[in-house]
C-alpha cells in the first residue's frame, strides 16, 4: 500500500508541475496575442481617424470635433475619444471620460514631446482599459493629440477561462493516474508478488509441487527466474533428502544428483575437472536475430554437468553451433550454464577439412564401423588419418595450455574421437592423472587388426591411466588387442597393462540414465498422451503400439526389425489393423554415402511392407523422420505395449533405458539384442538375436500376448536395475577411481 501512494503521490506532483508549467505559459502567449491584436486594431482606427481629425484642429472647429468623437466613441469595446492641441488642451471628448483623461495626462504630454505613439493599460474600479495616445503631425510639426480608450478587460477574462480550463484538465487527469497507477501496480507488482508469495509459502510448506508460476507483465522476469531456480533448488534439495531418509531407513544406497556432488566434494576437494570431448555441453544457435542456448542430447551432459559444477572444471569441446563464436571471450571460453554459471567451456574451431576427416572421415568411417561388427566395411584414408592426428594434437595442446599451472591434473578424456589423446598430454605432463571411457565396443583382435594405424591407436589409448568400456567383453576384448599387437605386460588378475613405468587399468564402467530425467520429460510432454491420442494424431487406428526409437544408423538393426516385423504379420495375421509399429528415427551423417543409402533402404522397405499389408486408414509400420526432442518421444515411451531395441552391436544403448526409466506404470515390455551392453543388465527384457528374423517375430507375439502380471513383474525387475545403477553411479565411480589414483613420482 506504501508504495502505491508514494507513487500517487509522486506522479501527482509531477502532473501538477506540467499542469502549471504549461498554463503559464499557455496565459503568457494568449496575453501576448491578444493585446497584439488590440493594438494593431486601435492603431487602424486612429490611423483612420487622423486624416479627419488635423484639418478640424487648425480650423478650431471644435463642433465638428464633438460630433466626430460623438460619431466614433460608441464602437465595440471603445470606451471614447479624446482629441488634445498642441499644449494638452482637451478640445473634444467622449463623455465618462474626465477620470481617465486625468489619469492619462502625463501619456499624452509624453506623446506630444516625443512625437511618438504611447500606450499604456490603465487599471481602475471599472476594470482594465487600454491607451493608445497617437500625435497628429502637420508639416513636421505636432498639432495636437489623438487619445483612444480601449475596453480591455476582457483580456483577463479570458485568461482566468484558461486558468479555470487547465485546472479542470488537471483534476481529472490527476484522478485517471490515480486510477491507472493503483490499476497498474495491483495488476504488475503486488498480485504477481502476492502469487509468487503464496507459491513459496506453499512450497516451504510442502503444499505444492515446483511449478514456476507465469507472471501477468515482464517487469518481474529477472526475479521470478532467479526466485524459480533457488525453489526449484530447495524442492530438488528436499526430494533428494527425502529419498536419502528412505534409503538409509531401507539400508540401501542411491546415486542422486545431490550425492553424487557431495561424494565430487569428498573426491576432489579443491581440485578441477579437466574434461574433453567432441559435443560439447552447451550450444549456441541463431533464431532469426535471437542467440538461442540448448543442450545436445545425451546423457554425456547429464551425467558430467553436476560434476563439473561441483569442481568449476574445465570442459574443452568442438564449437559446433553457428553462434558459438559469438558468444565466447578472447580465449575461446564461456561461463556455463547461462541461467547459473558454474564451470567453464573452452571451444576448439575446425576448418571444414579438418571436420570431415577427423569425425566424418576417420571417425565415423573408420572407427565407427571398425569397432561395431556390423558386416559394414570400414574406410581407411592417409588424409582422414592426419585429419585425426592433427585435432588430437590441437585438443592436447590446449588442454595443456590450460593445465600449466595445475598439480596432478584430473582430465578425463571422451570416447573414440581422441584416442590419441592421452599419450599426447602424459608424454609431457606424466603427472597428469588421465582417464578415457570409450563409449562403443571394442572389436576382438582379429577385426581390428585391420587397422593400419592399430598399434598407434593403442599406445595412445594407453597412455591413460584408466582406460573405461561399458562392459567387461569390451574389456578383454582390448587387453586380447594389446596383447597381439603391443609388446607389454598384463596383469589379467588387475586388468592392467603396463609398459615401460606407466601402468593402465582397464575397468568396465556401465553407463546409464537418471530416472528422474525421464520423469520430467514424461511430464514435460503431459503424461495425459494416450496411445489412442498419439495413434489419433497419425491418422492410423490399432489396438497395439510398438516403438522404435533411433539415431539412423546400420548399426542399430532397423532393416532386420522391419523384416521381423513382416514376418510377424505373416504368421499372425490376426493382428493385422491391430497393431502398428512407430519409428521415431533422427537422421545422421547424411552426407556420408553408407548413411544415404541406409535411408533409402529404410524407406523403400517401409513402403513395401505398409503396401503389401495397407488396408484403409491402418498400415503397419509408421516412419517419423526427424530430430525428435526427449520431450517429442516420451509420449511414446510411455504409451506404447512394446519397444524394440534390436542393434547389431552396441556399446550399450540408452534407449533401452531410457524406455524402462519412463515406465514408472510398470508396464510395457522391451525386445532387446543380445548383442547390447544393456542386455547384460536388463535382463527381465525379451532378449533376441537380431540377425534371427523368426525369434524376433516370435518376441513380438510374446511381448504382445504376455501375461500382465510377468510383464509388470519384469518392468519393476528393470526398474529397480536401472534406478540403482543410474548415471551418477557411472560418473562417480569413473571419477572417483581417477581421482584415487595413486601414480609414480614423476618429474615434470
Amino acid at each position: 500500500m506504501k508504495i502505491t501512494i508514494r507513487l500517487i503521490v509522486s506522479l501527482t506532483l509531477v502532473v501538477a508541475l506540467v499542469a502549471v508549467g504549461s498554463s503559464f505559459y499557455q496565459v503568457r502567449e494568449e496575453r501576448i496575442r491578444l493585446a497584439s491584436d488590440l493594438e494593431r486594431r486601435v492603431v487602424l482606427l486612429a490611423e483612420s481617424l487622423r486624416e479627419s481629425v488635423i484639418p478640424l484642429i487648425r480650423s478650431g472647429s471644435n463642433d465638428k470635433l464633438d460630433r466626430l468623437v460623438e460619431r466614433f466613441g460608441n464602437r465595440q469595446r471603445l470606451q471614447g475619444i479624446a482629441i488634445y492641441d498642441h499644449q494638452s488642451k482637451v478640445l473634444a471628448s467622449t463623455p465618462d471620460l474626465k477620470t481617465k483623461i486625468s489619469r492619462s495626462s502625463s501619456r499624452i504630454v509624453n506623446a506630444l514631446t516625443g512625437n511618438e505613439a504611447v500606450s499604456a493599460f490603465l487599471k481602475d474600479e471599472g476594470g482594465k482599459t487600454y491607451l493608445f495616445a497617437f500625435p497628429l503631425v502637420h508639416e513636421k510639426e505636432v498639432v495636437g493629440v489623438l487619445a483612444l480608450f480601449h475596453d480591455a478587460s476582457y483580456i483577463d477574462v479570458r485568461l482566468m477561462e484558461i486558468w479555470k480550463q487547465n485546472l479542470a484538465r488537471f483534476l481529472i487527469l490527476a484522478l485517471l493516474v490515480v486510477a491507472i497507477t493503483v490499476l497498474v501496480v495491483r495488476w504488475s507488482i503486488t498480485g504477481p508478488i502476492a502469487q509468487i508469495a503464496a507459491w513459496i509459502r506453499d512450497l516451504r510448506m510442502g503444499r505444492a509441487k515446483y511449478v514456476k508460476p507465469s507472471p501477468r507483465q515482464d517487469l518481474l522476469d529477472p526475479l521470478i527466474s532467479e526466485v524459480s531456480h533457488m525453489a526449484k533448488s530447495l524442492a530438488m534439495a528436499r526430494g533428494e533428502a527425502e529419498e536419502e531418509a528412505k534409503l538409509r531407513a531401507q539400508a540401501d544406497s542411491l546415486w542422486t544428483p545431490g550425492r553424487l556432488k557431495e561424494h565430487m566434494r569428498m573426491e576432489l576437494g579443491e581440485e578441477k575437472l579437466f574434461l574433453v570431448s567432441n559435443r560439447e555441453p552447451y550450444m549456441h544457435t541463431k533464431e532469426g536475430r535471437l542467440v538461442k542456448c540448448i543442450v545436445p542430447a545425451g546423457g554425456l551432459v547429464t551425467a558430467l554437468d553436476p560434476v563439473m559444477r561441483v569442481c568449476d572444471g574445465l570442459w574443452i569441446a568442438h564449437g559446433s553451433g553457428d553462434a558459438d563464436r559469438e558468444m565466447v571471450d578472447a580465449d575461446d571460453k564461456i561461463r556455463v550454464p547461462p541461467e547459473e554459471p558454474a564451470y567453464t567451456l573452452k571451444r576448439i574451431w575446425l576448418t571444414k577439412e579438418e571436420e570431415d576427416g577427423y569425425y566424418y572421415g576417420f571417425s565415423n568411417e573408420g572407427l565407427w564401423p571398425l569397432c561395431h561388427i556390423t558386416h559394414t566395411r570400414p574406410v581407411f584414408r592417409l588424409d582422414d588419418w592426419s585429419h585425426y592426428r592433427k585435432v588430437n594434437e590441437r585438443f592436447a595442446e590446449a588442454l595443456l595450455a590450460e593445465i600449466a599451472g595445475e598439480k596432478s591434473p584430473l582430465v578425463l578424456v571422451q570416447d573414440y574421437h581422441f584416442a590419441l589423446l592421452p599419450q599426447l598430454v602424459k608424454k609431457e605432463r606424466p603427472d597428469a592423472k588421465v582417464a578415457l571411457f570409450w563409449h562403443i565396443p571394442w572389436p576382438n583382435p582379429e577385426a581390428y587388426g585391420i587397422c593400419p594405424w592399430h598399434q598407434e591407436i593403442l599406445l595412445g589409448m594407453l597412455g591413460a591411466d584408466i582406460m573405461g568400456f561399458h562392459i567387461q567383453f569390451h574389456c578383454n576384448n582390448f587387453l586380447e588387442s594389446v596383447d597381439r599387437f603391443l609388446e607389454s605386460k598384463i596383469n589379467w588378475e588387475q586388468f592392467s597393462v603396463t609398459r615401460g613405468d606407466h601402468t593402465t587399468s582397464i575397468k568396465p564402467f556401465p553407463i546409464s540414465v537418471a530416472m528422474e530425467s525421464s520423469r520430467s520429460d514424461t511430464a514435460a510432454a503431459g503424461e495425459a498422451a494416450s496411445k489412442e491420442q498419439l495413434l489419433k494424431e497419425s491418422g492410423i487406428p490399432a489396438e497395439f503400439l510398438g516403438v522404435g526409437v533411433d539415431r539412423i544408423d546400420y548399426t542399430k538393426g532397423i532393416p532386420e526389425r522391419f523384416r521381423a516385423i513382416e514376418r510377424f504379420l505373416e504368421k499372425h495375421p490376426e493382428f493385422m489393423e491391430r497393431f502398428v509399429f512407430v519409428e521415431l528415427g533422427a537422421p545422421s551423417r547424411t552426407h556420408v554415402k553408407r548413411y544415404r543409402d541406409l535411408m533409402t533402404e529404410i524407406e523403400e522397405m517401409v513402403e513395401k511392407i505398409n503396401w503389401r499389408f495397407q488396408t484403409g486408414k491402418w498400415k503397419p509400420i509408421l516412419f517419423l523422420k526427424a530430430h525428435h526432442s526427449h520431450a517429442a518421444i516420451a509420449p511414446f515411451y510411455k504409451a506404447c505395449d512394446v519397444c524394440m531395441v534390436t542393434s547389431l552391436h552396441d556399446g550399450m544403448n540408452m534407449v533401452a533405458k531410457e524406455f524402462v526409466a519412463s515406465r514408472d506404470d510398470e508396464e510395457g515390455v522391451l525386445i532387446l539384442s543380445q548383442f547390447t551392453g544393456a542386455s547384460r543388465e536388463l535382463k527381465d527384457a525379451v532378449i533376441v538375436n537380431p540377425y534371427d528374423i523368426e525369434e524376433m517375430a516370435d518376441a513380438i507375439h510374446l511381448s504382445l500376448t504376455m501375461d500382465p502380471g510377468e510383464r509388470s513383474g519384469r518392468m519393476k525387475r528393470m526398474r529397480s536395475t536401472v534406478k540403482e545403477h543410474n548415471i551418477y553411479r557411472w560418473a562417480g565411480n569413473l571419477i572417483a577411481d581417477l581421482a584415487r589414483l595413486r601414480l609414480p613420482d614423476t618429474t615434470v
